[in-house]
């Protein structure tokens, strides 16, 4: 059972040791929109995604790309599947953004020398120019959070804990019995 992280003694009492399964106020509707936190994720994530678009924009690069160029300045020479576990994306999404940035000159794809059958990207001069243009891009979208450092720092922890806890859940129960789950619920998706 994934650990639950919690921020306050009151998140922590929130939580029931049978189970791990949370407990809000009754009559709390857990169908309501605004009370998923997979919505809240969502919504948020393409509000992001709106954001960086025009800023990335004079780079050439989409937000995939971006993700990949940045993986890829902190650490060049990884492995077509090291880059999409870092990424948490399957070589059929990674394969056609590494074609993409390859046919921009931005990386190239190399076999390994010590494993052909390892295929190493690396950046080429372009894209290591394209880095200084990029180094505005965090302080630009920190400023559209209106969040202090502290409190980005923060976010950004709980939630990597957050996709953490939810992974392992996954790895120990990947396919959750509906029917189950209802039941659990009483079937109206109030615990």
């Amino acid at each position: 059972m994934p650990t639950t992280n919690s921020s306050s003694p009151e998140d922590a009492a929130s939580v029931s040791a049978a189970g791990g399964q949370p407990s809000m106020p009754a009559g709390t509707d857990w169908l309501k929109l605004d009370v998923q936190l997979c919505f809240a994720l969502y919504s948020t994530s393409l509000a992001m995604t709106k954001l960086y678009k025009p800023l990335l924009a004079p780079l050439g690069l989409t937000y995939p790309q971006y993700l990949v160029m940045l993986v890829l300045w902190e650490t060049e020479g990884l492995g077509v599947s090291e880059l999409g576990q870092r990424l948490s994306l399957d070589s059929g999404t990674l394969t056609p953004l590494l074609k993409r940035l390859e046919a921009s000159a931005l990386i190239e794809r190399q076999r390994a020398r010590s494993d052909e059958r390892r295929v190493e990207i690396h950046l080429t001069a372009a894209g290591r120019a394209l880095r200084d243009q990029a180094v505005g891009i965090p302080e630009h979208l920190a400023c559209a959070s209106a969040c202090g450092p502290a409190e980005l720092e923060s976010l950004t922890r709980r939630l990597q804990e957050l996709r953490t806890n939810v992974l392992t859940h996954l790895a120990a129960d990947p396919a959750p019995d509906a029917a189950a789950l209802a039941a659990d619920y009483g079937g109206d998706g109030n615990p």
